[in-house]
């Protein structure tokens, strides 16, 4: 079986992939859009992807791309992240003036980078720029990522845990092509719909969700396909399997509309 993710060996997403399929080929890929390519192509068999950060929020190019592949949720996973903050062999922190990493990570410790007055460089991977530090041998210019990364390209961590909330944690989704069956221990389900544009109408949908006995874990709005108009993505933990499903979206709410269903799934995140 052939894993992708986005990234370069030794990113968390590398990591995330390997702890999900033990054993299995992982394929990295430059970008997320190109890692949906490759799962719609058919050159992977599964995606492994972060959606979801407890310092930042929601991933908003995976999300966003969920509801425009014909790709299904199968699984979630979880790693705590704690970036470490590397330079060249012989750098200080006092010669540090630039940081590069995934836009994701530099959030991740954004407060911490202001406070020393740092300047971030935005790259596509944290281990790519592990990787591009070490190729550019520069004293004033560190890295953000893991420390296995560091050991693998050569570099020395300057500090360890290097991120602004110590809870700092990626929620991963395992993607696969098509429409799969529901498992019977599957009790988490995400969905995306829009509701009417009048009052009340986003109150009503969930108030029925919860009526029905689903847990909303997460709601995130949208834009939508026209101007000034959104859709709605939801996270909810239900009874298992396919009647626990049905409990809660048989027949779907009466102001849900375009209502698509992205997976259900084992819940690692309640």
């Amino acid at each position: 079986m052939q894993i992708g993710y986005q990234g370069e060996p030794r990113s968390y997403s590398h990591r995330a992939a390997g702890e999900v399929f033990p054993g299995e080929e992982r394929i990295g890929f430059p970008s997320f859009a190109a890692a949906f390519h490759g799962l719609n192509d058919k050159d992977v068999d599964r995606l492994v992807l972060p959606i979801e950060n407890t310092t930042t929020g929601s991933v908003l190019p995976v999300l966003d791309r969920l509801a425009q592949t014909d790709a299904s949720i199968v699984g979630e996973h979880t790693i705590e992240v704690q970036h470490a903050l590397m330079a060249v062999p012989g750098a200080t922190l006092e010669e540090i003036r630039t940081v590069r990493s995934h836009p994701e990570a530099l959030s991740q410790a954004q407060d911490r980078i202001d406070r020393r007055g740092w300047t971030p460089v935005l790259t596509h991977d944290t281990a790519g720029a592990v990787r591009q530090v070490a190729e550019h041998g520069d004293p004033t210019e560190a890295a953000l990522g893991s420390a296995e990364a560091a050991e693998r390209h050569g570099l020395e961590v300057l500090e360890s845990n290097f991120v602004d909330r110590d809870h700092n944690t990626t929620r991963f989704v395992v993607l696969q092509l098509g429409t799969v069956d529901i498992p019977p221990e599957a009790n988490k389900t995400s969905v995306v719909f829009a509701t009417a544009h009048t009052p009340g109408a986003l109150a009503l949908a969930l108030t029925e969700l919860g009526l029905r006995g689903a847990n909303l874990t997460r709601i995130e709005s949208r834009p939508y396909e026209t101007a000034w108009q959104y859709r709605f993505f939801i996270d909810m933990v239900h009874a298992p399997g396919r009647e626990g499903l049905a409990s809660i979206l048989a027949p779907p709410p009466a102001t849900m509309a375009d209502l698509r269903i992205l997976g259900t799934y084992p819940a690692v995140v309640r």
